[in-house]
């Protein structure tokens, strides 16, 4: 398994667990699933309580959300409250990039340039249908990770978008 990390942050952002794209060689598209789950829900081997103990004086509490950002405990950013102050923080963020992979990977350079621009022009003529997501840091100077909902067979699939150029793989 591969756990794909924020290079700026540190941050887990998604594993290779998930039915995922690459687009373009440059974003990441991973599809997760909206689920229901409970806190703490621990089963014991061999523990089996009645019916009466089972339902004593416990309220559950469940989480709903898209898998993915659950389970990388990703957070939802509301710092974008417009197309303008996103392509700020992109500008910024892109900046960051060609820097790092100047340095690291100079042969990603020209390829991140030319496809990220692309890219971006497509999915930034659809903002108001996009969330934002952070790591667990909540650091806004790592990587913004967007999501949408899309019509996928017949069902609203959330897709999340990653910089791959923003990312490291570990493996597990």
């Amino acid at each position: 398994m591969k756990i794909y990390k924020d290079i700026f942050t540190g941050d887990e952002m998604f594993s290779d667990t998930y039915k995922m794209k690459l687009v373009d060689e440059v974003m990441y598209e991973v599809y997760g699933k909206l689920v229901t789950r409970k806190h703490g829900d621990v089963q014991l081997e061999g523990f089996n309580p009645s019916a009466e103990e089972a339902s004593e004086g416990t309220e559950e509490a469940v989480e709903s959300g898209v898998d993915v950002v659950l389970n990388h405990r990703l957070v939802e950013t509301f710092a974008f409250g417009d197309k303008k102050s996103y392509t700020a923080y992109l500008k910024e963020y892109m900046k960051k990039l060609v820097q790092r992979l100047e340095e690291k990977d100079p042969d990603q350079v020209n390829v991140f340039k030319n496809n990220t621009n692309k890219v971006m022009k497509d999915i930034l003529g659809r903002f108001k249908d996009l969330q934002f997501f952070t790591g667990d840091s909540m650091d806004i100077d790592g990587m913004v990770a967007l999501l949408e909902y899309r019509d996928i067979d017949g069902a609203s699939v959330p897709v999340l978008m990653f910089f791959k150029h923003g990312l490291e793989e570990e493996k597990f």
